[in-house]
């Protein structure tokens, strides 16, 4: 056998399976998701079994994102730097705004009864916090290193400080700096060491997808088809319309960019984060007459989370397939993705 034939077949046996995800859109995201989710359903103790599986599988969302974080943090050159910070408060403001806006709609409208079961601070809850693993996992395929650098801005609508905020009960919030600090830490890593080390930026860029892949089979391995059923519908509607605010958040965010930035990535903080579901706690505990209602919105919150982690990934590919097509913002003439624009 010659040599030439020994490769080709070695060439055929290349499942080439890497890359086959990545054509699908948010393949990244969506296929370690449903992998992770059904596993966690059908055998819930396959994460549990100990040792490096549990640490990785189950565990390792926290010190995935840290690494995933340095990774990004690598790819930011020093004279983008305001463009995160930027991001990062215009898209926390946003969101904020809109999810108080919701949340006083349905209080004013509906009384504190909410609608179809579902509270005004429920809403609160759910539309002002996001998943910023899913963001920062999304940032990796349809925005750049810029909009990965907005976590460290976006991570404060991460637990309840903005739902008790937006309904008055400030006295039990503090913000959280150090929350802020450990998320900066990681970037400001890779950062510092891509600037000065063009082979360690090189090497992130290599890793950065299977850093992805194995995160994002650490979010869905804490996540169980049967919270869908305990909320029942209204959970799932919850989820719905979070899931359509990534619309509005599309068009706002694009208009507070300039031109040549403006990417599918504002639709990204469409989402519910699965730690929102411990905010009603935190809400009953500073408001004891809401206290009736904790048990129903903690389900609710943990639909709508599950909702939005399978939607939003859809909505954002979405997006950004129209603006290649069109060539709008980073697949313009003018735009980071211009040149390879289809």
């Amino acid at each position: 056998m010659s040599e030439n034939t020994a490769l080709n077949k070695e060439e055929k046996k290349d499942l080439d399976i890497l890359n086959k995800m990545k054509k699908i859109p948010g393949g990244l995201v969506i296929i370690p998701l449903v992998i992770a989710v059904i596993i966690a359903t059908f055998f819930p103790s396959a994460f549990q079994i100990g040792g490096y599986v549990t640490a990785l599988f189950y565990n390792g969302n926290a010190a995935m994102m840290g690494l995933f974080l340095i990774v990004c943090g690598s790819a930011i050159n020093i004279k983008q730097v305001g463009m995160p910070l930027y991001k990062g408060i215009t898209l926390t403001g946003i969101k904020f705004l809109l999810g108080v806006a919701f949340g006083l709609f349905v209080g004013k409208i509906f009384g504190e009864a909410g609608f179809l079961g579902i509270t005004p601070f429920v809403f609160i809850a759910a539309i002002t916090n996001s998943n910023g693993s899913l963001y920062i996992s999304l940032s990796s395929q349809f925005g750049n290193a810029t909009d990965t650098g907005a976590i460290s801005i976006l991570s404060l609508n991460d637990g309840p400080f903005f739902t008790l905020v937006a309904l008055g009960a400030t006295g039990l919030a503090s913000i959280p700096f150090m929350s802020l600090i450990a998320t900066l830490v990681p970037l400001l890593i890779g950062f510092i060491w891509g600037n000065v080390d063009k082979e360690f930026r090189k090497a992130c860029s290599t890793a950065q997808p299977i850093i992805t892949f194995f995160m994002t089979i650490s979010i869905g391995s804490k996540t169980n088809i049967s919270t869908i059923v305990t909320a029942g519908a209204s959970g799932i509607i919850l989820g719905l319309i979070s899931a359509a605010t990534a619309i509005i958040f599309f068009f706002v965010f694009n208009l507070l960019l300039p031109k040549k930035e403006r990417n599918a990535m504002g639709a990204a903080i469409g989402t519910t984060a699965l730690n929102s579901a411990m905010t009603p706690a935190a809400v009953a505990e500073a408001d004891p007459t809401l206290a009736p209602y904790m048990e129903s919105a903690t389900a609710q919150c943990a639909t709508a989370s599950i909702i939005t982690l399978f939607i939003c990934p859809f909505i954002v590919a979405f997006f950004d397939n129209f603006m290649r097509k069109h060539k709008i913002g980073i697949y313009s003439p003018q735009g980071w993705k211009g040149g390879s624009a289809i």
